[in-house]
């Protein structure tokens, strides 16, 4: 955490606010992307490694735009329920920690995909081959450059999507959160904590159950995201010097020393005060101020005491200043000792 708490220090004014917002915003761009091209695009942007190696690096950063899942009614409220988890997520981990979940989500992500195409091209070419050759015949064409120059990974891509990346985040929320309860299906109450092992165990489940062919596909895919919330509760188990809980009370108070500093910057300052009863312009707007011209020194008074004082002299604040350090030095006016 060391490490983590450093990193914050230097980089943490380069994190990226409002993250959550920006993500649904990509999902939207991705959606309507989608239905223009009749689902074209995603070929052109997927996170294809094979593609990658051979001149299009885009792909590395255009495959967040692919949307977690067809579009349709719950597809809204998916997209809301992950934006508010995001959101809370933010607030209690701070912007920083956000964003370096999200984006080592990407990475691993990245690094998964390049996995498994290692792992294809020395453990499994023959398969890849044939899987080429199969649907050079089955559409009769070869897979083009722009869609990636190779059918098995243009399939293998569209894999690769953000709907894992979401589905650790929830599994984030749910140990950042665990005695949280909701309403699953909005009737029944279950806590965080139940439908994150849930939600562990299906992605474990699905790690091993979706393969192309004899191509574990599922390990390199959902194993990427799970790594992605281990490696990063690991770095900050020890590390969070705060607990989530200190660190939503720290920004909290953080916000109302601010709010509380902008007042105290907003406040005039009077240009007028009576020397006796302290009333100021600011204060008391209507009220006339004027300097006494028998006082010896700059005073001013209000209107109910320009008349009424009692004028200063030099000489007596000299007294009284000589009375106050004669009491400090343990005498009296009259010189006795005390």
């Amino acid at each position: 955490m060391g490490f983590l708490y450093k990193l914050e220090r230097k980089f943490g004014k380069y994190a990226i606010p409002n993250l959550p917002l920006i993500i649904i915003i990509t999902y939207a761009v991705g959606y309507m992307l989608h239905l223009l091209s009749k689902g074209m695009i995603t070929d052109m942007i997927s996170l294809n490694p094979y593609a990658i190696l051979h001149g299009q690096v885009w792909r590395l950063i255009t495959w967040i735009f692919i949307p977690p899942s067809e579009f349709g009614f719950f597809t809204v409220i998916m997209l809301y329920f992950y934006y508010s988890i995001s959101k809370t997520l933010e607030s209690t981990w701070g912007t920083f920690y956000f964003n370096l979940y999200f984006f080592m989500g990407i990475f691993f992500t990245a690094l998964g995909a390049f996995a498994m195409y290692g792992y294809c091209e020395f453990f499994n070419p023959e398969f890849v081959s044939g899987f080429n050759a199969y649907e050079i015949i089955h559409t009769g064409e070869e897979c083009t450059w722009i869609q990636g120059g190779s059918w098995f990974y243009c399939h293998a891509a569209n894999m690769y999507s953000t709907y894992y990346m979401n589905m650790a985040i929830f599994l984030a929320f749910a140990a950042t959160y665990p005695e949280t309860t909701v309403l699953l299906m909005f009737i029944i109450p279950v806590k965080m904590k139940v439908l994150g092992i849930f939600d562990a165990l299906y992605m474990i489940y699905l790690a091993f159950e979706l393969s192309i062919g004899e191509t574990p596909f599922g390990l390199f895919v959902i194993g990427a995201s799970l790594l992605n919330f281990l490696v990063f509760f690991a770095l900050t188990r020890k590390g969070m010097r705060k607990s989530p809980q200190m660190r939503k009370r720290q920004k909290e108070f953080k916000r109302k020393m601010r709010e509380i500093r902008y007042e105290r910057d907003d406040r005039r300052i009077a240009k007028h005060k009576c020397a006796i009863c302290g009333r100021t312009s600011e204060d008391y707007p209507n009220m006339e101020f004027r300097f006494c011209s028998k006082c010896e020194g700059n005073y001013e008074f209000c209107e109910d005491h320009l008349f009424t004082h009692k004028h200063f002299k030099r000489s007596d604040m000299s007294n009284s200043t000589k009375n106050d350090k004669d009491v400090m030095g343990g005498t009296t006016p009259n010189g006795d000792k005390l």
